[in-house]
């Protein structure tokens, strides 16, 4: 299958034709494997960060609530 693409942002332009480059690929391999890893249908899938390390460790922290809330405090003197 063939196709013609038109319009192509420079920086996109710019960051496929680096990416051939650095690879030693033509712009054609690479943006194919592009849009097979964009579309998560072949290709190496997107690299995805596990959070569970993170999840649920929320810390209760009162100087930083203080913090806030003065932060959130609205002057009705500036929105006369």
């Amino acid at each position: 299958m063939q196709y013609t693409l038109r319009n192509v942002p420079k920086h996109l332009d710019r960051a496929l034709r680096d990416l051939a480059r650095r690879e030693s690929k033509s712009l054609n391999e690479v943006a194919i494997a592009a849009l097979l890893r964009a579309l998560g249908i072949g290709g190496e899938p997107p690299a995805q960060r596990d959070r569970g390390d993170i999840a649920s460790t929320w810390q209760e922290d009162p100087e930083m609530e203080r913090v806030l809330q003065d932060q959130r405090r609205v002057d009705p003197e500036m929105w006369r």
